[in-house]
């Protein structure tokens, strides 16, 4: 063999080993009928999933953040403080909404885990305010949880409670505490009668039915309860609102919520507005409510003590009929009384600041400080620094509903707090020492006036110490009182800092899902892709060579004809089938072995020969060497056929010729060639069977008998056929290649594996095969499998499948149904 030969079986080699991407996409074409029906099951489940999936709604709220304050005493005060500005408060009120805390009080203010349910066409329908009816529960009993409770409607006044029960127990909630326990249930059905308006009392269902305004029932109309667990309940509304800063203010949030009952996304969005408004006034309103607690505990001192005082001027005047002073007497205590109320308005603020200093000290919640200014402390340091602390305790109560203790969070907050506790404390000791000045002072300008008095009459001097505490107590009281009546006046003026800018509403639309469209896609994505990938892993692990495309790509040995698929009763197709497809193919291959034969230098007197051998057993070797043997002697050439496949011989039974002697008998000396050789009954064609098999059948072949006969025959017979061994099995055929002209090997499409082509390429780039073709059998034309190759290698190509082999050549007769739909699916 030249260079260029090994040259250019080293380059099919390694491209056979490369993906067969034109192989792939045949394949896929072949089976478009599976795409096809992929594409319609996905469709079909999608649509199914679509008909069977409730429709998603979005809806949402606008609400306005901001800080609104009041003035309280004068205008540089405030009885809330929002420290951090809108955007602290923003955030709060974002964290909030995903608390428990909030979640529950809306859970139970709507009574979410009541479900109206009716029979729908796939599933139970939650109804809710279309329901035309509603229930009032006692809290103080349990209800069932889980499973539905039926009520048929006999008419407007009367319905039926009906229920199957399986087992004996069940669980039941009361939601008053939220409280859980264990019913004995009526296994098997239960039925009772009550009337609208009448309070039901069973061991699972404590309620009473009441209908709707305006809102009648058909008879036998059936609904259902279904009451849910309130910790699950409340964990499924968690996180269901979300809430994003508007994009053109931060103090304007927007809220929204997704479910599949419109109705119950507008009442759960206004409900908790509705709740997160009244919690931050409430919260707002803390620091205004600590401080009339105050006042009004100081107002109650000081209403006894101005009881106890009027007493005692009563009785002293009884005893001592004093009733009036000098006009000079009234002047001095006139003065004293202002000094008075000046110590008073000192000594005050002085016991608030010890009472502050004592509640930071032994205190650890600071959410409960009064107001300074309810005691006249107006010094700016300190009601800052009072109003900071407060915010900051608030926010730390706010933070104890959405976080664990011990958080690193709370860490900070309680380090800003002492901080600021630290910073109050200088600010009350420097103020205590300044208010300790003021005290001292007024206190000696009192004793200066005392010192007028000392020369009066004891009674008078009695009288005017009674009446100085009289006006004291007065003065106190109305000044409390009035402080009182202020710090009410600017709670009841507070507004919450959340206002509802535009409520949740129900006005058509809403509708997000489910995404039909996108279902459908993705049906026909996943209909067209499974099948593909499945048929790309299904092309990957196929090791079996189907067209003659594979062949062509595996090896550069030629293809020299191709035979069709023919079920018929012995393989003698050409002789007693002439007209068939098959016989025809036969026919090309022998035209084609005529111009092989010519090419070669051979005398004109010599007989040719030609081995034919496959891979393994079950290809269609002896089925080929038969045939083609059978198309010579039909053409008149005389013909012989050697059975050499001597561990397996096969080509006696269509002849109906004796196995007991052949060619194991020749070669082993045991009768001669004449004895051995059988006449057909096919005109020039004699057979010589392999006979019984022998215990060393190399051997046999690799004897010196055998060349000697291929000579003699050559001198006899036109064409001499051998039907050696499979060539993947034992080595009897690269022996007998040595005798042979030319060289068939048989592929059985759909039969032999690729790696056997390895092979045969190894076998005929060492020169172990010479002249050697490939016979494709079992060959069935598809068009979209195999791009057209075959045309050129003889007659043999599409016979028996189109126009031309129906009109030229002998057809089966007609397919019944099952077998033209089994066609149609392959």
């Amino acid at each position: 063999m030249s260079y260029n030969e090994f040259e250019e079986l080293d380059h099919i080699e390694s491209k056979g080993m490369t993906f067969d991407f034109k192989g792939f996409l045949f394949k896929v074409l072949h089976l478009w009928k599976l795409v096809f029906l992929s594409i319609g099951v996905a469709l079909i489940i999608a649509y199914s999933i679509n008909v069977r999936k409730q429709n998603i709604y979005r809806l949402g709220a606008l609400i306005s953040v901001e800080n609104e304050q009041n003035p309280f005493f004068t205008a540089n005060t405030s009885i809330s403080f929002n420290w951090g500005g809108v955007s602290g408060k923003v955030g709060k009120i974002i964290t909030s909404l995903s608390t428990r805390r909030h979640n529950e009080k809306v859970v139970d203010s709507l009574q979410y885990y009541i479900q109206y349910l009716v029979q729908g066409k796939y599933r139970k329908e939650d109804i809710y305010k279309r329901a035309p009816f509603y229930v009032s529960l006692d809290k103080t009993k349990g209800q069932l949880l889980g499973n539905p409770i039926g009520v048929r409607f006999l008419n407007d006044s009367v319905y039926e409670v009906f229920k199957a029960f399986e087992s004996a127990a069940g669980t039941v909630q009361r939601y008053g505490d939220k409280s859980k326990d264990r019913v004995e249930l009526p296994v098997g059905e239960f039925k009772q009668r009550f009337r609208v308006g009448e309070p039901v009392q069973l061991p699972f269902l404590n309620l009473s039915l009441h209908m709707r305004p305006g809102r009648h029932v058909v008879s036998d109309t059936e609904f259902y309860l279904q009451f849910l667990d309130f910790d699950g309940i409340v964990n499924t509304y968690k996180y269901a609102v979300s809430a994003r800063p508007n994009s053109q203010t931060s103090s304007v949030l927007s809220l929204a919520m997704t479910g599949t009952n419109k109705a119950k996304i507008v009442d759960y969005l206004n409900t908790t507005v509705a709740i997160l408004s009244r919690t931050e006034l409430e919260s707002k309103n803390l620091y205004a409510s600590n401080t009339i607690k105050f006042i009004d505990s100081s107002l109650a001192a000081v209403n006894l003590n101005l009881k106890d005082v009027n007493e005692e001027m009563n009785s002293f005047r009884k005893q001592s009929k004093v009733f009036n002073v000098d006009a000079e007497v009234v002047e001095v205590s006139t003065k004293l009384k202002v000094l008075d109320t000046e110590k008073e308005g000192v000594q005050n603020k002085l016991n608030y600041l010890e009472a502050l200093e004592s509640y930071l000290l032994t205190k650890t919640d600071y959410s409960h400080i009064a107001a300074p200014t309810s005691v006249g402390i107006d010094e700016s340091n300190i009601l800052a620094s009072v109003g900071k602390i407060t915010a900051l305790a608030i926010e730390r109560q706010n933070l104890e509903a959405t976080t664990k203790e011990g958080s690193v969070l709370f860490k900070e907050l309680d380090s800003r707090i002492d901080a600021e506790k630290n910073v109050l404390f200088e600010i009350i000791d420097g103020t205590k020492k300044i208010i300790n000045i003021q005290l001292n002072r007024v206190n000696r300008q009192i004793a200066i006036h005392e010192s007028k008095l000392s020369d009066l009459p004891e009674e008078q001097q009695q009288y005017l110490k009674i009446q100085r505490k009289l006006d004291l107590s007065q003065e106190a009281y109305d000044v409390y009182l009035a402080k009182r009546s202020e710090a009410a006046i600017v709670k009841a003026a507070n507004v919450s800092d959340i206002t509802m800018i535009d409520e949740a509403k129900d006005i058509g639309g809403g509708l997000i899902g489910p995404n039909k469209s996108l279902n459908y896609m993705m049906a026909l994505m996943v209909g067209f892709f499974a099948p593909l990938a499945l048929i790309f892993v299904v092309f990957l692990l196929d090791t079996t060579i189907h067209g003659s495309d594979e062949v062509e790509r595996l090896s550069s040995i030629p293809i020299l004809g191709l035979v069709g698929k023919y079920n018929y009763k012995n393989n003698l197709v050409v002789f007693e089938k002439p007209k068939s497809a098959v016989a025809e193919s036969f026919r090309a291959i022998r035209s084609s072995l005529q111009f092989f034969y010519k090419k070669q230098d051979y005398s004109k007197a010599l007989g040719r020969t030609l081995m034919i051998t496959s891979s393994v057993s079950g290809e269609g070797k002896t089925f080929c060497s038969i045939n083609i043997a059978t198309a010579y002697a039909l053409s008149g050439k005389k013909t012989i056929l050697l059975g050499l496949d001597l561990r397996k011989p096969k080509i006696f039974d269509d002849f109906s010729i004796d196995n007991d002697r052949g060619m194991v008998n020749y070669l082993m000396g045991e009768s001669r060639f004449e004895d051995v050789l059988s006449t057909t009954h096919i005109d020039n064609l004699d057979v010589v069977t392999s006979g019984p098999i022998p215990p060393n059948p190399s051997e046999l072949l690799m004897g010196s008998d055998l060349p000697e006969l291929i000579g003699k025959l050559r001198e006899s017979y036109d064409i001499i056929i051998l039907d050696t061994p499979p060539l993947g099995l034992v080595t009897d055929a690269l022996e007998l290649s040595n005798y042979a002209d030319a060289s068939l090997f048989v592929i059985r499409l759909d039969y032999t594996k690729k790696g056997m082509l390895q092979l045969v390429n190894a076998k005929y780039r060492n020169g172990e095969l010479k002249n050697t073709s490939f016979i494709l059998n079992f060959y069935k034309h598809k068009t979209n499998q195999n791009y057209g190759y075959g045309y050129g290698y003889g007659y043999g190509y599409g016979y028996g499948y189109g126009v031309y082999g129906e009109a030229y050549h002998q057809s089966d007769k007609k397919k019944g149904f099952l077998a033209r739909l089994r066609k149609w699916v392959s």
